[in-house]
């Protein structure tokens, strides 16, 4: 592999469809938990019990809608 191959591409990719790189903004503290073959399981309650608790500098604490930092 060389570097002509894989180009290095900085920035935001362009406007297209739903995507607008004008609403992109830094968000640290974002996470998603889930199951790709979208099964239930107690495993998807504690990881996301434990991704939350990570993120207790954002306000992630409670789940409250009054906290954080919007992100």
């Amino acid at each position: 592999m060389s570097e002509q191959q894989y180009p290095l591409k900085f920035g935001y990719p362009a406007k297209q469809g739903l995507y607008d790189p004008a609403n992109e903004k830094d968000s640290c503290g974002v996470g998603f938990v889930a199951n790709i073959k979208g099964q239930p399981s107690h495993q998807i309650m504690l990881d996301a019990y434990h991704l939350n608790s990570r993120m207790d500098h954002r306000g992630g604490c409670g789940f409250e809608a009054n906290t954080g930092d919007g992100a």
